[in-house]
């Protein structure tokens, strides 16, 4: 993606702002005028008082300087407020739709996605943004305001002092941006990359602690981490290197112009085309007018960032996810399930093959077989996390693809291998099977997956929090929670895969009986190795190597 196309889509994103940029931009163009007449009128206001003919009077000269030096402050201000307004504005507006496409593209597209350069992406490109749009857009046109009204008046003094002033502003606020841009190339780029990794990285180290600990490996890890980040410290002090050497070129340039303007007014005065004050005037007017073009200028590098962390986040937007969702398809009529000569291969490898299953509405169906059989992955199509390449799925009748993405999830209930609890309560983290419930329903589902005792035993007791990943229970608690919320919502088809993994043979034998006391009441299908968890299901079907065998 260029970076004209980057900064065209993300001023499209400025949406229903427009009037407040406007504001920005006219408060900093009226701003930046007032800046420039505050030297200007004292070198006329000196000229006149030194008794040079055909100037105003001195002393209301200074009258004037003073209403515009008040005037430069207060419309600054403005600019300022307008232009922060809308850069937060919109940082909250695309952090809402950056969300809005994880959970389109979720869980396909995330599943062993890099966690850190996610965090990275939506806390450290999405602020850097705010540089783009409180310190781009509006200076931008703030600097073609100010340059195409001070060209406008040295050329009223002669014609080359309007033809210098030109090339002054087009080489300093687009030339050399240009160059710093192209110099540069992707090395913005390749830091938000390894800012993300360096995100990952620590994440990952953070989480492993304990075993990183146990197994004496936490040093190496922590010097690799050291090592990454005097890296990527390394990289930045390039990009600040470069970006202090184009300061220093530019301003050589800004006194080459200078020089050049003086040259030529006092060749002009010498000849007698421009007097003495038209002379100190002019070049004053145009030392005074570097100063939103010079903003331009130090941008070239300093967007370096900006542009890949919008990048980033443009390429996450525009994102496709696996399958997308359906808002008005046909609703599952009942709770059976149908998987009709099933085929799927994921990243080109085969999965399922010719895989076909019938699920009456009320029964128990187990679906058996060694890990990477495709037991999982028949769930997930179930779900419709994934579109078969071959066959069809159907759920109450419904081809899935063709069914509402809402009355899917309604129908469904999934309780994965790894139930992932969120740092709130414990009654929150079960309530999030059906949000409307009383705790007196949160509190029966938690007796019916076997979990009400341990719960009531803690000292918060439900209000206890679940930790960071739900550190604070162990891997069969945190299994129970997910049956718990699975038996919350109600839904007519229960999905299992490997629901007692990890528990001992009470508690399995514990849920195995809630499990059958659903029989007739709900469907449920439900993935396990264990052949004491299969002894629960009506029938039993068994893959191998993506087949029913």
């Amino acid at each position: 993606m260029s970076r004209l196309t980057v900064m065209r889509r993300l001023i499209g994103l400025v949406g229903p702002l427009w009037g407040i940029m406007a504001l920005a931009v006219g408060a900093g163009v009226a701003g930046h005028l007032a800046a420039i007449a505050v030297p200007t009128l004292g070198t006329t206001a000196a000229l006149s008082a030194a008794g040079l003919d055909g100037l105003p009077n001195a002393a209301q000269l200074l009258g004037v300087l003073v209403v515009c030096a008040v005037a430069r402050g207060i419309l600054h201000y403005l600019e300022q407020m307008a232009n922060h307004y809308i850069a937060f504005k919109l940082l909250a507006r695309i952090r809402h739709r950056v969300f809005a496409a994880l959970r389109r593209l979720a869980p396909a597209k995330l599943s062993g996605r890099n966690r850190g350069d996610l965090i990275s992406l939506i806390t450290g490109d999405i602020e850097l943004l705010e540089v783009f749009y409180a310190h781009t857009i509006s200076p931008i046109a703030i600097a073609l305001g100010v340059s195409c009204a001070v060209v406008a008046v040295e050329a009223a003094i002669h014609p080359l002092f309007g033809l210098l002033a030109a090339v002054a502003f087009a080489f300093v606020g687009i030339a050399v941006p240009l160059a710093a841009n192209r110099a540069s190339g992707q090395a913005g780029r390749a830091f938000r990359h390894e800012l993300g990794d360096l995100d990952a990285y620590l994440l990952d180290t953070l989480r492993g602690l304990g075993e990183a600990m146990q197994y004496r490996v936490a040093r190496a890890r922590g010097e690799e981490f050291f090592r990454r980040s005097s890296s990527l410290a390394d990289h930045e002090s390039r990009l600040k290197d470069r970006a202090g050497a184009n300061q220093a070129v530019m301003a050589i340039i800004v006194w080459a112009f200078d020089l050049a303007l003086v040259g030529a007014g006092v060749y002009l005065h010498q000849m007698g085309q421009i007097t003495l004050d038209q002379l100190m005037i002019g070049v004053v007017r145009l030392m005074s007018s570097f100063g939103p073009v010079l903003a331009l200028a130090s941008l070239g590098t300093g967007l370096q960032q900006t542009f890949a962390a919008g990048e980033r986040v443009l390429e996450l937007l525009d994102e496709q996810p696996v399958v997308e969702a359906i808002a008005h398809g046909a609703a599952p009529s009942d709770a059976s399930a149908e998987i009709d000569r099933v085929s799927f291969a994921h990243a080109g490898d085969p999965v399922l093959a010719d895989v076909s299953l019938a699920v009456e509405p009320g029964s128990i169906v187990g679906i058996s077989g060694k890990s990477g059989s495709g037991k999982s992955t028949l769930l997930s199509l179930m779900m419709r996390f994934y579109d078969v390449d071959t066959g069809a799925v159907k759920i109450g009748g419904v081809d899935v693809r063709d069914a509402s993405t809402h009355a899917l999830r309604e129908t469904e209930a999934l309780v994965e291998q790894q139930t992932h609890l969120f740092n709130e309560s414990l009654a929150d983290n079960i309530r999030i099977g059906r949000l409307d419930a009383t705790d007196e329903e949160v509190m029966a589902a938690a007796r019916a997956a076997c979990i009400h005792d341990t719960i009531a035993q803690l000292p918060e007791g439900y209000a206890t929090r679940a930790g960071e990943l739900g550190d604070r229970l162990s891997a069969g608690e945190r299994q129970r929670i997910g049956l718990a919320r699975a038996l919350l919502r109600r839904a007519p088809i229960l999905l299992l895969d490997e629901p007692t993994s990890n528990l001992d043979s009470l508690n399995e034998a514990a849920i195995l009986r809630v499990l059958r006391e659903q029989h007739g009441e709900r469907t449920v299908v439900v993935v396990s190795h264990r052949e004491s968890t299969m002894a629960i299901a009506d029938s039993v079907v068994s893959l191998e190597r993506g087949r029913v065998s």
